[in-house]
């Protein structure tokens, strides 16, 4: 199992903070008291380790929980602009969604909305054409769809789930494609992930 080591940062003085109250505590024992804050403070100087494991949990919860979010807001959004085909073009691009932009600057992800067109998508990794090529087939097939979690380059997660065919934003979106497929695309940088994998820990 690889460990990912993870240090956080620390000011000269606060790297200091150990070491003199080692010396206060041999010269003078009374002089020191651990209070409960600063037990916290010296238990966060310490290196903490996060597991692969551990980070795909990360993920796959923030996945989860996000692409629920922005599902239900586009769902809200697209049949309030029911009469607006331009509108609702902007929306299928993930435009005009504040609370969309606002969950992509909070988490310091990237969400985006993939159709069956996207396996010819070059910008992807390759891996990605794969798994959304799996998704295409299993849509044709009316199979069951399952979220889907990928580390590109060392660098990235990318958490995939399909929204259902028949819902308004496969039929309004892409409708007019052979097999009507939308996938959430939601990449997290990997520092992010450790950061809150790390949080969950504490």
């Amino acid at each position: 199992m690889e460990l990912v080591p993870i240090h956080f940062s620390v000011t000269m003085t606060r790297l200091l903070l150990p070491l003199l109250l080692l010396c206060l505590a041999s010269c003078d024992p009374e002089r020191v008291r651990y209070t409960p804050a600063l037990k916290q403070q010296m238990s966060d100087m310490k290196l903490k380790r996060i597991t692969n494991v551990d980070m795909v949990e990360t993920v796959n919860t923030l996945g989860e929980r996000i692409s629920a979010t922005v599902q239900r807001e586009l769902t809200d959004t697209l049949r309030h602009h029911a009469g607006n085909p331009t509108q609702q073009v902007r929306l299928c691009q993930l435009k005009n969604l504040p609370r969309t932009d606002a969950i992509e600057k909070k988490y310091g992800v990237a969400i985006q909305l993939l159709s069956g067109a996207d396996v010819q998508n070059k910008t992807l990794a390759p891996k990605e054409r794969e798994v959304l090529d799996a998704y295409l087939y299993n849509a044709e097939q009316k199979l069951p769809q399952i979220s889907n979690i990928q580390k590109i380059a060392d660098t990235l997660f990318v958490y995939n789930a399909a929204v259902p065919t028949d819902s308004l934003i496969c039929q309004t979106c892409f409708g007019t494609q052979k097999t009507p497929l939308a996938v959430w695309r939601i990449t997290f940088p990997k520092r992010e992930v450790i950061r809150r994998s790390v949080g969950d820990k504490k």
